[in-house]
């Protein structure tokens, strides 16, 4: 399938490693021309020269996105974006007791605010240009909360909630905005979450992955690649009916119908 965003251009944020970069991969296989961010020059620029090689076109911009001056860097090098993945590495896990208000505040401007500053900068350009599409990736604990993920699951479902107001706004004029939510993809952020879940259990990470991966219906953890071809067709032209979404990649672990 065609997707008809060739051309386009992207804002993906954390994009070095994990999900962010299998979005950027399978963007720019798609011929957007997509700008990516990380703190880490060394991973980030890897990943770019990965897509270039690929015959893709990528713009490596080392910033903090959480940082105002960060997203400056950001919509400097790509002013009028036509997609944005927001995406941000989560809060790390641990009891609710031992979170002070400093904690707090770090996780909500992280994970809630910092997608709201993005889109802010970027919707009105594209609701002007009638097309775009937003996509937040944020995680399946927003919808079936993780206990020892507090910090994630209360800061990501604020986002959600703010988006799904939005979401309805800007259709009208072909920007979309959708999360994307994961559940156990085979990343550097299930390594640590499942370390913490060892420890709690007194199990080594590899007894709690080998347990978690079998009690998956799926009875594995997922491929990011697959995440970025999701992320894709959301971001497609054949997608602009689909807004104020949140749809779960879990091989089938969140037990609802809704």
């Amino acid at each position: 399938m065609d997707l008809g965003i060739a051309g386009r251009k992207a804002i993906v944020c954390a994009s070095s490693k994990g999900l962010g970069r299998a979005c950027a991969e399978q963007l720019a296989a798609e011929g957007v021309k997509v700008v990516i961010s990380a703190r880490s020059a060394g991973p980030l620029e890897a990943t770019a020269d990965a897509i270039r090689s690929a015959g893709g076109e990528a713009v490596a911009v080392v910033c903090d996105v959480t940082a105002p001056e960060g997203r400056a860097a950001l919509l400097e090098a790509c002013p009028d974006p036509d997609i944005l993945i927001n995406n941000a590495g989560g809060p790390p896990p641990g009891d609710f007791r031992n979170w002070a208000r400093d904690d707090w505040i770090k996780a909500i401007d992280a994970n809630m605010l910092t997608a709201i500053e993005l889109i802010k900068m970027t919707v009105d350009g594209m609701m002007q240009r009638r097309f775009g599409r937003i996509v937040n990736i944020t995680s399946a604990a927003v919808k079936a909360p993780i206990d020892v993920l507090g910090l994630s699951n209360g800061a990501r479902a604020g986002l959600t909630g703010f988006c799904a107001g939005i979401a309805r706004q800007t259709v009208r004029r072909n920007v979309t905005l959708n999360g994307l939510l994961p559940g156990p993809f085979d990343t550097d952020r299930l390594t640590g979450t499942l370390a913490a879940v060892a420890k709690k259990q007194g199990k080594s990470i590899e007894e709690a992955a080998e347990e978690r991966a079998k009690n998956n219906p799926a009875g594995r953890f997922g491929d990011p690649a697959e995440f970025g071809q999701a992320c894709a067709f959301l971001c497609s032209a054949k997608a602009g009916f689909i807004t104020g979404q949140n749809i779960v990649l879990d091989g089938g672990a969140f037990p609802g119908t809704l």
